[in-house]
């Protein structure tokens, strides 16, 4: 197989499916039986190929497949469906919230699929096939991918869900920065995956109320089940990130009076040692006249004097419940 193109298969309507020959791609993908391209987008080859082996595709369509960043949308035209879709980057040195495109172009009989970076649920895909249990036609194809990529990102939110929670119940115990800052992480990728998931759904439910006369009852159905997980999964992220704010209040609120008492404590020390150190310094300056400089005991009784106004300060303190 060529290296832009990273697999071709040809539906057997069984639930398996063979490898197509590179020369047969265009005959299979437009043929009667349903057929599946997936290439490489970024391969300089790629755009060639396809101008050449589907001269027939709208410059539109061509384009909206290749282009570098894409919006989770869904587009009719010419009898067949433009699919951009989205799903959580598992790849290598990188973050779920990251998320992988995958570009469509779907009629009756044939599904030529793009990615910048690998998907995971591509790959599920795939391994249907051997496995027996793939897709049949077209229309099955889409229901499986979307619910491969919902399945895929499932895990992911609920790794978020329970971070949350255990922020939760330490800052109640030991609030620190560092809870801070792991909110922060929680609420910035609660807001990525949520600026692409709001836009699929809303493709999906376009994708449901469409006229493809190749989608039937089961497959709408299907599709259906699909927005009520996305929809859920929006829920989830909101309410995610409204935990995250109040969690992120409290937990100011609870630095916040702790800093205060410490800084109350402060205060309480510096008063009770500021008339002690208003009488050393008076005492200490080095000119005559000073009391007590002859006197042996002197010290001893400017220290008791010392301990008595501090009993009495504390005495005050206390009365006044000021600590």
């Amino acid at each position: 197989m060529s290296s832009h193109i990273l697999m071709a298969y040809e539906f057997d309507g069984t639930g398996s499916a063979k490898a197509i020959a590179k020369n047969d791609i265009s005959k299979s993908i437009n043929s009667i039986k349903a057929a599946w391209v997936h290439l490489d987008a970024n391969h300089p080859e790629t755009k060639l190929w396809l101008e050449n082996e589907f001269s027939n595709l709208d410059s539109y369509i061509l384009q909206a497949l290749l282009e570098d960043e894409t919006r989770p949308r869904i587009t009719e035209t010419h009898g067949g469906v433009l699919i951009i879709l989205r799903g959580a980057n598992f790849n290598e040195d990188s973050q779920p919230e990251d998320m992988v495109s995958i570009r469509l172009w779907i009629n009756q009989s044939g599904i030529i699929s793009l990615r910048k970076r690998k998907l995971k649920a591509i790959l599920d895909i795939e391994k249907s096939f051997s496995d027996g249990n793939g897709p049949t036609t077209t229309a099955e194809f889409v229901c499986m991918l979307v619910d491969r990529l919902f399945k895929r990102m499932e895990p992911v939110l609920a790794t978020l869900d329970e971070r949350i929670d255990n922020i939760e119940e330490n800052i109640i115990s030991n609030p620190s920065n560092k809870h801070r800052e792991e909110i922060v992480d929680i609420r910035r990728k609660a807001i990525i995956f949520r600026r692409y998931m709001a836009p699929q759904r809303d493709a999906l439910i376009n994708l449901r109320n469409s006229n493809l006369s190749w989608f039937d009852s089961s497959n709408i159905k299907s599709i259906s089940e699909s927005i009520n997980h996305v929809t859920r999964f929006i829920e989830d992220l909101d309410a995610i990130r409204e935990r995250a704010q109040i969690i992120k209040d409290e937990l100011s609120n609870i630095l916040s009076d702790k800093l205060n008492r410490n800084m109350y404590l402060l205060s309480v020390i510096a008063a009770i040692f500021l008339p002690l150190g208003f009488l050393t310094g008076l005492l200490g300056v080095n000119i005559g006249g000073i009391p007590g400089v002859d006197n042996t005991y002197a010290f001893g009784f400017f220290c008791i004097i010392l301990f008595v106004i501090v009993m009495i300060q504390i005495f005050i303190f206390k009365k006044n419940k000021w600590f």
